[in-house]
């Protein structure tokens, strides 16, 4: 099976002193890391939440494109921080500032640092679909079956 990969352009703004533009950590690496663009340290106590801005602003292609913030791996498990609201969805005619929501789900205070990598972007292609409303849905051997339908 053959997979095309995707190289294409992202505009990066710096809307903020000391932004810093969004990094692989290895080659393979799916999602470009972000950063902090805090002065100060931020507190995020037990189930707190905090709005942590990246600095930058980001401009895709098109409307096929579109910028999805995941939690970073090592912060979620090792310290319990993690997006406030799962995974963020960031439209391809969107120019403001890229800010990621944390959660502390842990116990322990966490403290985020100037220019900590905070959460990672992948930019996908996105498909635009057309809805309509239908009398019947065509049947499967699932149906209707939800939650917990095929096994554990």
């Amino acid at each position: 099976m053959i997979i095309m990969g995707f190289n294409i352009n992202v505009k990066i703004k710096k809307i903020k002193k000391g932004a810093i533009i969004p990094t692989y950590a290895t080659e393979g690496a799916a999602g470009a890391d972000l950063y902090a663009c805090i002065e100060k340290d931020i507190k995020l106590n037990p189930g707190g939440f905090a709005l942590i801005p990246t600095g930058i602003a980001i401009e895709l292609p098109d409307k096929n494109w579109g910028a999805f913030i995941f939690a970073r791996s090592g912060l979620a498990i090792k310290n319990g921080i993690s997006l406030a609201n799962g995974v963020g969805v960031m439209d391809s005619d969107y120019r403001g500032e890229i800010c990621v929501g944390l959660r502390n789900f842990s116990a322990e205070d966490y403290i985020i640092k100037k220019n900590e990598r905070i959460a990672q972007m992948v930019i996908m292609p996105v498909a635009t679909v057309s809805f309509f409303e239908a009398n019947t849905l065509n049947d499967t051997v699932r149906g209707e079956g939800g939650f917990g339908s095929t096994g554990k």
